[in-house]
């Protein structure tokens, strides 16, 4: 891999799909990077080519879709099965995170969600099989995202704007 892969259009283009990847498309980035929708449309084919792209997910609000209960389960497991384990676990009953940690005990977080406590029993009893010790489990009150604004600060010469900014001018 290069040096650096991205250059000042790459990573002004990664924070506006960041800042609203679904509403945002080829021509609106292009009037927002003074380049042409071709441009653009190229640039964002080759980045998901590169893998730097991997998808476009939506934020849920998995207690708005009937699913009130989000719970972090802090495990270990052995730095050489960490890997396989990740994976295992993202097929227990309602998972939807799971994160490798670089080292330490608490190597791996596993993120569930849930109608009730008997379903958090059972994908508490599937990690368990799946020979995951889990540390703790704390549940979820809130989490807050918020755009990667640094692919934006790195472009020289330009004023950053906030994510407020940025299409408040729509209609």
């Amino acid at each position: 891999m290069v040096d650096d892969p991205l250059d000042n259009l790459d990573r002004r283009i990664l924070h506006l799909l960041q800042i609203d990847a679904r509403g945002a498309s080829d021509t609106s980035i292009a009037d927002e990077t003074d380049v042409t929708g071709t441009t653009v449309h190229n640039r964002i084919q080759q980045l998901e080519d590169q893998g730097v792209i991997l998808g476009y997910n939506p934020e849920i609000s998995y207690e708005r879709a009937g699913y009130p209960m989000r719970v972090l389960f802090i495990c270990s497991i052995d730095l050489s099965k960490r890997s396989e384990m990740a994976v295992k676990a993202l097929d227990v009953r309602g998972v939807v995170n799971v994160r490798e940690m670089l080292a330490g005990e608490e190597n791996l977080h596993v993120e569930v969600v849930a109608e009730g406590t008997s379903d958090v029993k059972e994908s508490t009893e599937q990690l368990d099989e799946l020979g995951l010790q889990i540390m703790s489990s704390n549940i979820l009150a809130e989490e807050h995202i918020q755009p990667w604004n640094h692919f934006h600060q790195e472009m020289a010469g330009e004023d950053a704007e906030t994510p407020s900014e940025i299409g408040s001018d729509e209609e």
